[in-house]
């Protein structure tokens, strides 16, 4: 068994500490403005979320995992493309503490390039992160790309299961229903680029962009 792929596992444990579960992507603005609804409700928030990833973050991930060293670059320039403060401090906010994360239990070259996030105040927003984690560690191109998008995918249903929008085994159960269009949305896109990522969800985006205006919330966003 090679190294990468006991990374590839410990990076997709929850035990792993990237803070991922202070976030719910916009779900819990979304139900409490009444966009989402019920199973069928939460099934299609959770497509859209994958195929909004599958466009605009998942390009990043995949160049930064094709070229850990233009970290930098690549960090900067999705800064400038998350334009909404909500989803903009998110992104940072799990980002670094992934970061923070692999220099901690991985040491060596994702050491390195966390210091230099650090050095360089770098925003150090998450899709680059987890890339360039993922591209210092040896895991695959397709591998990197199938982890985030299952990571939004579990963040999405886990954060639905805190909510109450569904108990523990029916996330689960669509977590594995949505394997499929997981696949779907990684195929369509992972040959995109940086340059032509782009929002493809306006009213999830508009959804998340709420979450500090809610009354009482359990979610950073």
């Amino acid at each position: 068994m090679r190294a990468a792929d006991l990374a590839l596992w410990q990076l997709a444990d929850s035990a792993f500490p990237a803070g991922g579960f202070a976030h719910s992507g916009g779900l819990e603005a979304a139900a409490q403005l009444g966009l989402v609804r019920g199973a069928a409700g939460l099934r299609a928030f959770a497509v859209e979320a994958l195929w909004q990833a599958g466009h605009l973050t998942l390009p990043f991930v995949l160049a930064a995992q094709a070229d850990p060293a233009a970290h930098a670059a690549l960090d900067r320039r999705l800064d400038a493309q998350l334009v909404a403060a909500v989803a903009n401090r998110a992104s940072r906010e799990q980002g670094q503490g992934l970061w923070r994360a692999a220099a901690a239990a991985f040491g060596g070259e994702p050491a390195r390039l966390a210091g230099e996030v650090a050095r360089d105040g770098l925003p150090g927003h998450l899709p680059v992160a987890l890339g360039a984690v993922a591209g210092a560690l040896g895991l695959e191109r397709l591998q990197a790309g199938r982890l985030h998008l299952f990571l939004v995918l579990r963040g999405v249903l886990s954060a639905a299961v805190r909510l109450g929008a569904a108990g523990p085994l029916e996330a689960q159960g669509l977590q594995a229903a949505l394997a499929p269009a997981l696949e779907e949305a990684l195929a369509a896109c992972e040959a995109r680029s940086p340059s032509e990522a782009a929002l493809t969800s306006p009213l999830l985006e508009l959804a998340q962009a709420q979450a500090d205006r809610l009354y009482s919330r359990l979610f950073r966003s």
